[in-house]
């Protein structure tokens, strides 16, 4: 088991979202949907993190899974 996530990309993802869906981040940064959950982190101590949206529009998703803002990027991709 890694104390650190995979750094899926070193950007965040720009994703439409709709008001009142949940979206499920990955935390781990081994999914193959990001920046959503795939199963990936079953057995690493990682869970994905539920992200309610309030509003129609653009959410911009942690890319390299440090942001201290989880699950949304708060720039920390810029100095991993």
């Amino acid at each position: 088991m890694s104390a650190a996530p995979t750094i899926a990309q070193k950007a965040p993802y720009q994703v439409k979202v709709e008001a009142g869906k949940s979206y499920w981040w990955c935390a781990c940064g081994k999914s193959a949907s990001q920046p959503f959950c795939d199963g990936s982190h079953k057995g690493s101590g990682f869970a994905p993190m539920e992200y309610k949206a309030e509003a129609d529009g653009e959410a911009w998703f942690c890319g390299c899974k440090h942001s201290a803002a989880k699950p949304m990027c708060d720039g920390s991709h810029k100095t991993v």
